[in-house]
C-alpha cells in the first residue's frame, strides 16, 4: 500500500511539473515588486547604429513608466546584452535569460540572423516575446495556437505586406490584374506569399517575375509583366534591387503604377529612380508610423524621455517595443488577473492594441500578422524629400470597402 502511494505521489509530482503555468500562480521573473524582461541586441559592430538606439527607446518607454509608479506597484526591470548580430551568441544569450536570469519575457527580439536562428527556441520556452526587429516570414500565423501564441511580432512582416499591397491595387486603380516582380530572397518571396493569398481569396489574376537579389539585368521579369498588360505592379524588392526595377521599366515604357516595401520609402532609394520614373508613372511605398493628431503627444512625450534619439526611428520603435508589452501588463492589472504567460497571452489577445506611432494590431484569435495597418506615400520630385504621404493608416478591410 506504501509502494502505490508513493508512486501516484511521484506520478502527481511529475504530471505537476509538466502541466502549463497555473492561472493563480505568478510565472518567472515576477515579484511583489518587479517584472523583469530581457532582450539580446546588436549594440557594437556594424549595426550598433541600429540596436544601440533601439535599447535606448525602450529604456527611455520604461523608465518613465517606472518614474510614475510602475505598473500596479510593480517596476519593469529590463536586462540586455549585446549579441553582435551574431545567432550563436544570440542562441546562448536566450538561454542565459530565459534560463539563468528567470525574465518573464523577451521584449525587442532583435535582427533577422538570430531571430530565425532561435525562434523554435521561444516557442519551445513558452515565454511572451513582444517585438521582433526583423520581419521574416516564419513569425506569421493566421493562428497561432499553444506555445506559438506568444510570439507576438509587431514591426510589418512582408507576408502581411504583400496582402496589404494587393488591397492598395484595388483600392488605387480597382485592379484585377496585378503583376509582381519580387527576389528570390526571403524578403522578396515572403511578399509573393502574401500577395499570393490575398490575389486568391480576391478572385485576382497575379502575373509573376523573378529576379535575382541585386540583379544588374531585370529586362527579362519586366517584359513578363509588360507583355501581360497588368493594371498595377507590386515591386516585392528590398533596396538596392528595387531601382534597378524602376529604371527598366521606365526604360521599357511602362505606364502602370508601382508600389514598394515600407523598407525602401527612403530618400537615398527614392533618388536612384525618381527621374526616370517620372512623368510615366507613379510610385507608391507603404508606411508603417505616423505622427499626427494624438501621436504628436505621444512623441513629444518620447523626445523629453529620449532627448538624445529625439529625431531616431530606431529609437522610436524601442518605445513602440515597450508600449506594446506594457498594455499586456496594464489589461492584467485592471482586471485583477495574476501575472503569468497565460493570462498574458489572453490579456494581448482581449482586444487591438494601438500602436502609439502608427495603426492597430490584433492579435485576437491567434492572429500574429505584425503591422496590420499601414499609410501610403508617392514619390514627388517637387518634394525635398521626394516621398509625400497622400493617404492614411488603412487596414486591408478599410482599402476593400469591408
Amino acid at each position: 500500500m506504501f509502494k502505490k502511494l508513493v508512486s501516484v505521489l511521484a506520478l502527481a509530482l511529475v504530471v505537476t511539473a509538466c502541466a502549463p503555468t497555473v492561472k493563480e500562480e505568478v510565472s518567472q521573473g515576477v515579484t511583489d515588486t518587479e517584472i523583469l524582461i530581457a532582450n539580446c541586441a546588436a549594440t557594437s559592430g556594424a549595426f550598433a547604429p541600429v540596436g544601440v538606439p533601439f535599447i535606448a527607446g525602450i529604456q527611455a518607454y520604461l523608465d518613465v513608466l517606472n518614474e510614475a509608479g510602475g505598473i500596479d506597484g510593480r517596476q519593469v526591470k529590463f536586462l540586455h546584452e549585446d549579441d553582435e548580430f551574431d545567432p550563436i551568441k544570440g542562441k546562448a544569450c536566450l538561454t542565459k535569460m530565459v534560463e539563468d536570469e528567470q525574465v518573464f519575457a523577451i521584449v525587442g527580439h532583435f535582427g533577422t540572423p538570430v531571430v530565425g536562428a532561435t525562434l523554435e527556441d521561444l516557442k519551445e520556452y513558452g515565454i511572451p516575446a513582444v517585438y521582433f526587429a526583423t520581419g521574416i516570414g516564419q513569425l506569421y500565423s493566421d493562428n497561432a495556437t499553444g506555445r506559438d501564441r506568444g510570439i507576438m511580432p509587431v514591426q510589418p512582416i512582408y507576408r502581411t505586406e504583400g496582402q496589404i499591397m494587393v488591397a492598395r491595387a484595388v483600392s488605387l486603380v480597382d485592379a484585377k490584374k496585378i503583376g509582381i516582380i519580387y527576389t528570390n530572397d526571403d524578403a522578396g518571396k515572403d511578399m509573393l506569399w502574401g500577395a499570393q493569398k490575398k490575389a486568391q481569396e480576391l478572385g485576382l489574376e497575379l502575373v509573376e517575375a523573378q529576379v535575382a537579389p541585386g540583379a544588374a539585368d531585370v529586362s527579362a521579369a519586366v517584359t513578363t509583366i509588360k507583355e501581360a498588360n497588368v493594371d498595377f505592379i507590386i515591386g516585392g524588392a528590398i533596396q538596392a534591387t528595387i531601382p534597378t526595377i524602376i529604371k527598366e521599366l521606365a526604360a521599357q515604357g511602362n505606364d502602370k503604377d508601382v508600389i514598394t516595401t515600407y523598407v525602401n520609402v527612403s530618400l537615398a532609394i527614392a533618388q536612384t529612380f525618381a527621374a526616370d520614373a517620372a512623368g510615366k508613372f507613379d510610385v507608391y511605398g507603404n508606411g508603417w508610423v505616423s505622427f499626427e493628431g494624438e501621436r504628436a503627444a505621444e512623441l513629444a512625450k518620447f523626445a523629453e524621455a529620449a532627448p538624445d534619439y529625439a529625431a531616431n526611428a530606431f529609437a522610436m520603435t524601442g518605445w513602440i517595443a515597450a508600449h506594446f508589452f506594457t498594455e499586456g501588463l496594464r489589461r492584467l492589472a485592471e482586471s485583477g488577473e495574476v501575472v503569468n504567460w497565460e493570462n498574458y497571452m489572453d490579456a494581448m489577445e482581449s482586444a487591438p492594441i494601438a500602436n502609439p506611432f502608427g495603426g492597430s494590431i490584433d492579435f485576437g484569435n491567434g492572429k500574429r500578422a505584425g503591422t496590420q495597418e499601414m499609410n501610403l506615400s508617392i514619390v514627388d520630385v517637387n518634394e525635398a524629400g521626394l516621398w509625400k504621404v497622400v493617404d492614411g493608416l488603412k487596414s486591408i478591410e478599410d482599402l476593400l470597402g469591408n
